[in-house]
C-alpha cells in the first residue's frame, strides 16, 4: 500500500467546496470517484484545506493509499483523464505511511481578486469580486499591515469556526495591481474559517473610505467579529500553495 501525496488545481465555481458532502457535488467526490474509474477501487482522499463553494485552487494538496501497480510518474496524467476540464491533478508523489495533507501543513498561501471597475467584467465574473465604486489603495495598504504577525484573529472569523484557537500568524500580507485587477497575497500558517474574506471585505471598507487604515488595529483588538467587514464573495479567493 502507497501513500501518494497529490496536487491538484480546480476551478471551483461548479462545486460546493472540496470536502465531500452528502446533498452536493464537491471537488473530493469528483477525485475519488475518478480514481475509482482509474484502479477499480473505492478510495478516500483526505484534503489539506476545506474549500468553501465557489473557491478556487492552484494548489490544494491530498493524500490517500494507493493498492495499484500504475507507476507514480504516471498517476497524475492517467488521473487526469478520468476528471473532467475543471479538476486537474499537477503533481503526484509517494510519501512515507505517516504523511498526512492536513496535519502535515505548515503554512499555506491564498489570493484574493478584486475588479475594480465602474463595470463588470464578464472575464473575472467567476473569479474576482467586483467593486464598481473606486478603491483607495493607499490606505487599504496602510490597514493590511495592522495584520502582520501573531494575533488572536477572532473579529476575523465567522460563528461556525470550530477551531479550538483564534490565534494565527500572518507571516506577510500585500498587494499587487495590474490595471483594475487587485490581488491581495496572504501568507499565513493557518486560516480560521472564511479569516481572509472577512479580512478583504475589512480592507474594502477601508478604500471605501467607509473607516480609517488604523481601525484595522482596533477591530483586531476587540475580538468582535461584528466590528469587522461583511465577509467578501466566495469566488474571488484562490488557496495558492501549501507548504510542508
Amino acid at each position: 500500500m502507497r501513500n501518494l501525496k497529490c496536487i491538484v488545481a480546480y476551478d471551483g465555481s461548479n462545486y460546493h467546496g472540496f470536502q465531500r458532502q452528502d446533498n452536493a457535488i464537491t471537488v473530493q467526490e469528483v477525485i475519488e470517484n475518478a480514481i475509482k474509474r482509474l484502479i477499480k477501487q473505492d478510495v478516500k482522499i483526505i484534503g489539506a484545506s476545506r474549500t468553501d463553494s465557489k473557491v478556487h485552487a492552484r494548489g490544494q494538496v491530498f493524500n490517500f493509499n494507493l493498492d495499484s501497480s500504475i507507476p507514480t510518474e504516471r498517476f497524475s496524467l492517467a488521473l487526469n483523464t478520468k476528471l473532467p476540464d475543471d479538476v486537474v491533478i499537477l503533481d503526484a508523489c509517494e510519501m512515507n505511511n505517516n504523511f498526512h495533507a492536513r496535519y502535515n501543513t505548515k503554512d499555506k498561501l491564498y489570493k484574493y481578486q478584486i475588479y475594480n471597475n465602474k463595470y463588470p467584467s464578464p472575464f473575472y465574473r467567476n473569479y474576482a469580486y467586483h467593486i464598481y465604486n473606486e478603491l483607495d489603495l493607499l490606505k487599504m495598504e496602510e490597514g493590511l499591515k495592522y495584520l502582520i504577525g501573531e494575533h488572536d484573529f477572532t473579529s476575523f472569523r465567522s460563528s461556525g469556526c470550530n477551531a479550538q484557537s483564534p490565534i494565527r500568524k500572518i507571516f506577510d500580507i500585500n498587494m499587487e495591481y495590474k490595471e483594475d485587477l487587485i490581488v491581495l497575497n496572504i501568507h499565513g500558517n493557518g486560516f480560521l474559517y472564511n479569516m481572509v474574506r472577512i479580512i478583504v471585505g475589512t480592507l474594502v471598507r477601508v478604500g471605501l473610505g467607509k473607516i480609517r487604515p488604523k481601525e484595522v488595529r482596533d477591530i483586531l483588538l476587540s475580538k468582535d467579529r461584528k466590528k469587522a467587514g461583511p465577509t467578501a464573495p466566495a469566488h474571488g479567493l484562490i488557496l495558492e500553495k501549501i507548504n510542508y
